[in-house]
């Protein structure tokens, strides 16, 4: 028989975030149409786009000058598909709280970093796995990776991707509905990404401002030099900030995100008091 003492006892933290992470994954390869649109809808834009922009697109700078738009976009659509896929994960808090799995996670022994890291690497851990699948397409436009910078982009790419799992679950906590979410993404989530450099360069000097305030385009412009890794005339565009500054901020990114939904998880919500 089971005691009080014991059933009341606190679940191990790292069990908590296991558990989190894995209902996830779970839940998302559960769900087929959640994998076939954070995949498709950008790998179509990929395509679109570098068929429609390509025959005018002119890359700045010297090195550039042979770049497709492409091989230019490829980067920008590899963080599409980790916000479209940071985006579906964060929007389930939604979901849970609605079903009162949400409110059964905060009334347990647990503490909260726990819930919120193993929210947090679920989505990422997707993220990064559909990622790594469109990676894979750059041999069609004539990328060649070394080892090193492969390893590289994906350990970038994983904390990007934490990052933004992180921005979503800032989101979504104090969220009632979907639509309301769907709201931010349009006017908030989408011009930050086309902000980052990702879609196209940041030659005018306003435009240049706001990328340089924007944290999500020193992970564009970082996975592009990863990218190139190793090569002596690697085609990048001018105005990229240094690896380190992308490194740095990218890492600062994601603390800033993660502690903050930290601390927000430590609110209730009306929604959690039905």
């Amino acid at each position: 028989m089971v005691s009080v003492e014991s059933a009341a006892a606190p679940t191990s933290s790292w069990a908590v975030v296991r558990a989190l992470a894995s209902r996830e994954l779970v839940r998302f390869f559960r769900q087929r149409n959640r994998v076939v649109g954070a995949l498709g809808q950008p790998l179509l834009f990929w395509l679109l786009f570098a068929a429609g922009l390509g025959p005018s697109f002119r890359a700045p700078g010297a090195q550039a000058a042979q770049l497709s738009y492409g091989e230019y976009f490829f980067p920008g659509t590899v963080v599409l598909i980790v916000l479209f896929t940071a985006i579906f994960a964060t929007i389930s808090i939604i979901e849970d709280r609605r079903e009162g799995f949400l409110q059964s996670v905060l009334v347990a022994p647990i503490t909260r970093w726990s819930m919120v890291l193993g929210k947090l690497l679920g989505g990422t851990a997707i993220a990064l796995v559909q990622a790594i699948v469109f990676l894979a397409l750059g041999l069609a436009v004539g990328l060649h990776f070394t080892w090193i910078g492969l390893a590289a982009s994906m350990l970038l790419l994983f904390v990007l991707s934490l990052a933004l799992t992180g921005l979503g679950f800032l989101i979504a906590w104090r969220m009632d509905s979907t639509q309301g979410f769907h709201a931010i993404m349009s006017v908030f989530l989408l011009p930050m990404w086309l902000l980052s450099g990702a879609f196209f360069p940041g030659d005018s000097p306003w435009l240049g401002w706001l990328m340089r305030l924007n944290p999500l385009s020193y992970g564009v412009a970082g996975l592009r030099r990863l990218l190139y890794w190793g090569l002596a005339d690697a085609p990048l565009p001018e105005g990229l900030p240094s690896l380190s500054t992308c490194w740095l901020v990218t890492i600062a990114f994601a603390v800033v995100t993660f502690a903050l939904s930290t601390k927000m998880a430590g609110y209730r919500t009306t929604g959690d008091l039905l």
